[in-house]
């Protein structure tokens, strides 16, 4: 049964702090929700999928990557048009439109039904991480499925920051 819905970004930490904060956390299990699961550069290279997935296995943590809860494209682009509006870069943004919100509740929380997420991804997990990018979890679609997991299992949100 789920203790607490931990939310992460890559944005601010390095490969060894990022790990250490999972495992401090308690985490036991990590669920990708980004659509497409590379980072550019080499700073956060250790968030892409292939060194995230060997990192995490070597930290006993397990991964599965959920990619049905990740925006579309026309999602992302409304709030990317959104920040250029406002003349906010991605990594300096604090929280989301409201256009990115509304559509992305639309789009991939209408039909979430929480009990048959935890029976499709969660399969015993306690401790259960969402992961995208953005630093801040105001700032990343993460926020809105944790919201929504918190309310309809009744279980506090914890989340982790460099």
């Amino acid at each position: 049964m789920i203790e607490r819905i931990i939310t992460i970004g890559a944005y601010g930490f390095c490969a060894e702090s990022f790990i250490r904060v999972l495992r401090d956390a308690g985490v036991d299990l990590f669920i990708d929700i980004r659509a497409r699961r590379g980072l550019r550069g080499s700073t956060y290279a250790f968030a892409n999928a292939s060194r995230l997935q060997s990192a995490l296995s070597d930290a006993g943590i397990d991964y599965v990557h959920a990619k049905d809860l990740a925006p579309s494209q026309d999602v992302r682009d409304a709030q990317k048009a959104a920040d250029a509006n406002a003349g906010i870069a991605k990594r300096d943004r604090t929280r989301l439109s409201d256009a990115f919100v509304s559509a992305y509740r639309k789009e991939c929380l209408s039909g979430f039904d929480a009990r048959q997420f935890v029976a499709r991804y969660c399969d015993g997990a306690k401790r259960p991480a969402l992961f995208c990018v953005e630093r801040e979890p105001a700032a990343c679609h993460r926020s809105l499925l944790a919201e929504r997991l918190s309310q309809d299992l009744g279980v506090p949100i914890q989340d982790l920051k460099p």
